[in-house]
């Protein structure tokens, strides 16, 4: 697990997560939506933000979190693990909502500077309908990728919690620099 990339509705906690993984195994952590957001919550174009992932994706350990469905098979080709968040739909509304109560007024480390905590409608549409429209080409993506990959579905907050302890407990899989 040197390159993993992590996908999953807005609001299961993908970021949080990564943060943690971060912490614990020491691979260098990019958030997309750090990169694809400018200032005032303008977004870089598709062309931008997959110039940046080619060369991310270049590194020997790494790891992505962030969907941007247009840039998946970039991340997809160059990952050897895939952590993917299949929550049902009420736990990520409550994320966003819960996200948007403890960030009010503020721009989190994981998003782009100057780009203030907001909810809006485009966004929680998106969320709400995100189990429907996008999981099963996600679903249907992670059955389609070789069997060298390493695929990580976690389907309840539990898993994540389990996962982490798991990862604490190897320490051989834990970098370390000497």
């Amino acid at each position: 697990m040197k390159r993993v990339m992590i996908i999953g509705p807005g609001g299961a906690g993908k970021s949080t997560f990564a943060k943690q993984l971060h912490e614990r195994t020491g691979l260098p952590l990019i958030h997309l939506d750090a990169h694809f957001w400018k200032r005032g919550w303008v977004p870089s174009t598709t062309e931008e933000i997959a110039v940046m992932q080619k060369q991310w994706v270049q590194g020997e350990e790494w790891i992505i979190d962030g969907n941007y469905g247009a840039t998946l098979e970039i991340r997809f080709a160059a990952c050897d693990t895939v952590i993917y968040f299949d929550f049902p739909t009420y736990m990520t509304l409550y994320g966003i909502l819960k996200r948007r109560l403890m960030y009010h007024g503020q721009s989190r480390s994981d998003m782009g500077e100057g780009c203030i905590e907001k909810l809006d409608w485009i966004f929680i549409k998106w969320v709400a309908t995100y189990r429907r429209r996008k999981r099963p080409h996600i679903l249907r993506a992670l059955t389609e990728l070789p069997r060298e990959k390493n695929v990580i579905i976690f389907r309840s907050r539990s898993d994540v919690r389990r996962f982490l302890q798991e990862i604490e407990q190897k320490p051989s899989e834990k970098r370390r620099d000497f």
